[in-house]
Order: structure tokens, then sequence, then C-alpha cells
């Protein structure tokens, strides 16, 4: 009897699990750039535990009318793709690996996605 109580209730777990939904997929770490503020001091913006799949303009330096960001170090554990533009769009674009991608100070961004 109890076998049968355990068995139902191992089934019945495993219905609920299958059943709720998965929540969306991120990429762990942290995503890290350089920029400048509107007054014209440096600082560093960060991206904690980024969706995938998604792109995102870059705080501080995601519109045409303010300069790029640069320096963006990848500390997930996804791929980054940075790119120069807004909105992940343009042919100038850069992968950087997981947990230890990152670029100098020439590699300007405005976007990036993670894999």
């Amino acid at each position: 009897m109890h076998l049968r109580r355990s068995a139902t209730a191992a089934l019945g777990a495993l219905a609920l699990v299958l059943a709720a939904p998965t929540s969306a997929s991120a990429a762990d770490g942290q995503f890290r750039y350089t920029y400048l503020t509107e007054e014209g001091y440096e600082a560093v913006g960060f991206l904690n535990n980024p969706p995938s799949g998604q792109c995102i303009n870059l705080h501080g330096v995601g519109s045409d009318d303010l300069p790029p960001g640069h320096s963006p170090k990848n500390r997930t554990d996804a791929t980054a793709v940075v790119f120069l533009n807004a909105d992940c769009e343009g042919d100038v674009f850069f992968s950087l690996r997981p947990h230890t991608g990152g670029g100098s100070e020439r590699l300007k961004v405005r976007s990036v996605v993670f894999s």
C-alpha cells in the first residue's frame, strides 16, 4: 500500500515539474564595460545574469548621440557578441568567449547579445 502511494506521489511530482513553465534562459555571471558619463567621467556598466538570445542596448552608450562604450569583459558562462551599433545591428561586431573574454579600449560597444 505504501509503495502505491509513493509511486503515485512521485508521478504527481513529475507531472508538476513537466507542466511548470520554464524560466527564460540566462547567462550566469557578469558582463562589464567602460563608458563616459554625460558629465565626462569614466564609469563602469554591469549586466548581471543577462538574458540569453536577446539584444541588450547598453546603459549609457546605447544611443548614437553618446560616445560608445569600450573595454568589454565577459565573465558570464555564455558567449557574448558585442556590436558597435545599437540594437545589435550592423556588420561591426566581435565575439567574446565565456568567462575570460575581453576587449581593449579600442573595442567600441553599444549593444550585446548572449548565446
